[in-house]
C-alpha cells in the first residue's frame, strides 16, 4: 500500500518548451485561428489537444498549409529544405525552434563548411535529428547506439566531430562517445555539451530519487524522447518505472506491494498533469507528499520576434 509520494525536482517544462507553447498561444491571440503548426509543437498529447481546441492546426508538412498562412515551426527545429518550402508557398513562418537546438544546427553548418564529417548521435526519425541532418546531409553520419559506433565508417578521418540530439540519455551518450574516441582519437567535441540543461537536470533528479522510492512514474507522452529517457534512467538504477500520459493510465496493480512512489515529468509535460496525479494519490489516502530538492533553473528564452510585442504586426 502506498504511504508516501516523492516529487522529483526539477521536473516538467523547460525554457524551450515554455517558449514554443507560448509562441503558438501568442500567434493565436495576434492572428486568430487557425494558426498552422508543422508537427507537434512539443511532444505532449495534452498540450497539443489544448492548442487544437484553441485553434491551432497541426500538420505533417508545410504543403498542407494554405498559401499565405501563418505557420509555426516546432521546438524540435526544421531543415533548410522545410524553410525553403515554406517560403516557396508564401507562408509567414514563426520559428519556435528551441535555441539550444538552433545551436546544434549552427554547429552542423560550421563543421560542414570546414570539411568535417559529423557523427550525429541521436534517434533516427526524431524531428530534431531530421532537422539537424538537413543542415549538412552530405557530411552527417547518424549514430544511434554504441554498437553502431563500433562499426561506423566515415569517408575520411582527418576531420571528425560528434554532435548530439539535445534530449538523449547522458549515460548512453557518454558510452557512444567513449567508443568513438577509442576508434577515432582525434574526434572533436562541441565547445559546449549539446544535451540540454533540462534533460541533464531531470535525469540527475531521477538518479537521486530512485534511492528513496520503490517505483517511479514519469509523466510524458510516448513520443517524448526526454520522458522515455527518464524511464530508462530509473530502470538502469534498479527501480521499476512507467511512462504515463496522465493519472488515467496508472494501473493500481503496480502499487500492490509498493510503499513509496516517485513522480517526475518530462520537459514537455505541464505541471498541471503533476497536480492531477498527486490528486489521484491523495484521493486514495496518500497524505505524505514531499519534494526532493534539485538544481535551480532560471533559463529564459525570448519569444520569436514575430510574436513579441515589440516586433509584430497584427493581421
Amino acid at each position: 500500500m502506498v504511504k508516501r509520494l516523492v516529487l522529483a525536482s526539477p521536473r516538467g517544462y523547460c525554457a524551450g518548451v515554455e517558449r514554443a507553447v507560448e509562441t503558438v498561444e501568442r500567434a493565436l491571440e495576434l492572428h486568430g485561428a487557425p494558426v498552422y503548426v508543422r508537427k507537434q509543437i512539443v511532444h505532449n498529447a495534452h498540450v497539443v489537444r489544448d492548442l487544437e481546441r484553441r485553434g491551432a492546426v497541426f500538420v505533417d508538412n508545410v504543403g498542407e498549409v494554405p498559401r499565405g498562412s501563418n505557420v509555426v515551426f516546432s521546438a524540435h527545429g526544421v531543415s533548410p529544405a522545410v524553410r525553403h518550402s515554406a517560403r516557396f508557398r508564401g507562408l509567414r513562418a514563426i520559428d519556435a525552434t528551441c535555441p539550444l537546438v538552433s545551436k546544434v544546427h549552427a554547429e552542423a553548418r560550421h563543421f560542414a563548411r570546414l570539411g568535417y564529417t559529423i557523427f550525429l548521435i541521436g534517434h533516427a526519425g526524431h524531428e530534431e535529428v531530421d532537422g539537424t541532418t538537413g543542415e549538412a546531409p552530405q557530411s552527417t553520419l547518424l549514430v544511434e547506439t554504441a554498437e553502431q559506433a563500433e562499426t561506423v565508417v566515415p569517408p575520411q578521418t582527418d576531420k571528425l566531430v560528434y554532435l548530439t540530439q539535445t534530449t538523449l540519455s547522458v549515460d548512453d551518450t557518454d558510452e557512444i562517445v567513449r567508443v568513438l574516441r577509442r576508434r577515432f582519437p582525434a574526434v572533436e567535441a562541441p565547445k559546449k555539451d549539446d544535451i540540454c540543461y533540462a534533460t541533464t537536470n531531470r535525469q540527475r533528479a531521477v538518479k537521486r530519487i530512485v534511492a528513496a522510492v520503490d517505483l517511479l512514474l514519469v509523466i510524458g507522452s510516448r513520443n517524448s524522447s526526454n520522458s522515455n529517457r527518464l524511464v530508462d534512467v530509473a530502470r538502469a538504477g534498479g527501480v521499476v518505472a512507467y511512462l504515463i500520459d496522465d493519472e488515467s493510465e496508472i494501473d493500481e496493480a503496480w502499487l500492490d506491494v509498493v510503499e513509496s512512489v516517485g513522480l517526475t515529468s518530462g520537459a514537455s509535460a505541464p505541471e498541471s498533469l503533476v497536480r492531477r496525479v498527486v490528486g489521484w494519490f491523495r484521493e486514495r489516502g496518500v497524505s505524505q507528499v514531499e519534494s526532493l530538492d534539485g538544481a535551480f533553473e532560471d533559463v529564459f528564452f525570448k519569444l520569436p520576434r514575430e510574436v513579441r510585442a515589440d516586433g509584430v504586426t497584427r493581421t
